[in-house]
């Protein structure tokens, strides 16, 4: 019963959402309170699990609060102007080059591993070309998400991480032979986006810009030009390298250093109590809908996990796994993969299911690196689910709906998983069938 009713949950809530029946935040809220009190479950029971799941995401809805609100001071102060300029003079008034221009720079953005960062980054550098041109911001957010799937395998990003920690393995004899398999896969990612810019090529034609002063950061709207500080642009660059740097070597908290990074930087910026009221309340609009939209998401894991609903809906997908698909376990792993990241969380699968996994496997003679790497097959999938925090960041920044995005991107995203799982079968670094032992 629990399993079904768990199957049901998602299945209710994902059709809620894509047809836009409820927003995103109130389903996460109710349908698995709803669903929860269907599986037997008290109020007083599901209270601690909802707590525990906001407590669980309330850093990384403190750590985007902040870094909105940072990098809207760095945005209206005009620190990404030079970039937009380099950039506009590089691609022109082409959706092609302008779609394939973000898919690079994401992925090079990715190299920090935090997916945040390079949404806000790819935002601020490429969204005043999309809106200033009308090409779909759909695509925009397809193609950042799609790159940064591939680019969260390194090491640092989490997923390989997870996946070597839970079978005690060395994490380079797990990542360094995918990397020729990241690299085809990056460069169908950057083949998408000519797609998609051809697309946008053919509907808008090639627009010819005169200049780039009528650029607008937000909702293409004109900017207040008296908010640009170009005096102090050297300042606000290097307080934003500061902060990667410090961000990717883990000298403290991202919460922390985003919050104090903030205060750096509206104080130097725009100093006094009216002006930095005035900014602050400029990018409330920008937080608020992620910030809850985070912690609502931190009631759905919640009830997920304390339930015991992801271990009911792992337990009924291996059990589903017949005999005679035992020779091609690591290719079943990789399947299995997709969906399981999709709809619950990294932590879940890669400790909880792919141990379970790898030991089945190993009846047929896969190594547990083979299968590690398998199981990272479904990242080009996984920044979709609903449980990623970071995604309605995306969405937020770039003003489309949830819903519309999944539906828009999941297409793609699987080739993107098709295409990768091909090249690891290819590159000889997940085996296509087993030797039993």
């Amino acid at each position: 019963m629990l399993t079904i009713l768990a199957y049901l949950m998602i299945i209710v809530f994902m059709t809620l959402i894509m047809t836009k029946r409820l927003p995103a935040v109130v389903a996460l809220i109710i349908i698995p309170i709803i669903f929860g009190l269907l599986a037997g479950f008290s109020p007083d029971a599901l209270g601690p699990m909802m707590l525990q799941g906001v407590t669980k995401l309330a850093p990384t809805g403190v750590m985007l609060t902040f870094a909105i609100l940072y990098f809207g001071i760095m945005i209206d102060a005009g620190l990404f102007d030079p970039i937009v300029k380099v950039i506009l003079k590089f691609v022109g008034g082409d959706p092609m080059k302008i779609v394939v221009g973000t898919a690079a720079l994401a992925m090079f953005v990715s190299l920090d591993g935090d997916g945040s960062t390079t949404y806000m980054v790819s935002a601020a550098a490429m969204l005043p070309l999309y809106e200033r041109l009308g090409i779909n911001k759909l695509i925009f957010a397809c193609v950042v998400i799609m790159a940064g799937g591939n680019m969260n395998l390194l090491p640092w990003g989490g997923p390989t991480a997870r996946a070597t920690s839970s079978l005690g393995l060395d994490i380079g004899h797990v990542f360094v032979p995918l990397i020729p398999a990241m690299v085809v896969t990056g460069i169908w990612i950057l083949f998408v986006a000519y797609i998609l810019g051809m697309r946008e090529r053919r509907r808008l034609g090639v627009i010819t810009l005169e200049s780039t002063s009528d650029l607008a950061v937000e909702s293409g709207e004109q900017r207040d030009m008296s908010l640009v500080r170009p005096k102090l642009l050297w300042f606000n660059a290097l307080l934003t390298i500061a902060l990667l740097v410090t961000l990717i070597m883990g000298l403290a908290p991202l919460p922390i250093l985003f919050m104090v990074a903030f205060a750096i930087a509206i104080t130097v910026n725009y100093p006094g109590l009216q002006q930095a009221k005035e900014r602050t309340e400029a990018h409330a609009p920008n937080v608020l809908p992620v910030a809850a939209l985070i912690f609502a998401a931190g009631v759905f894991v919640g009830i997920l996990s304390g339930t015991k609903m992801v271990d009911a809906i792992a337990a009924s997908v291996i059990a589903a796994v017949p005999q005679w698909m035992g020779p091609y376990m690591a290719i079943v792993t990789a399947v299995l993969s997709v969906p399981f990241t999709f709809f619950i969380s990294n932590d879940a699968f890669y400790f909880g299911i792919l141990p379970i996994l790898a030991k089945t496997a190993a009846v047929y003679g896969f190594s547990p690196a083979e299968i590690a790497r398998a199981s990272l097959v479904g990242q080009q999938v996984h920044l979709l689910s609903p449980l990623v925090a970071s995604t309605y960041l995306l969405v937020g920044l770039a003003k489309v709906e949830f819903g519309d995005h999944q539906r828009y991107t999941l297409l793609w995203a699987l080739s993107a998983a098709l295409v990768m799982l091909i090249a690891t079968v290819v590159f000889g670094v997940v085996p296509l069938v087993g030797s039993p032992v």
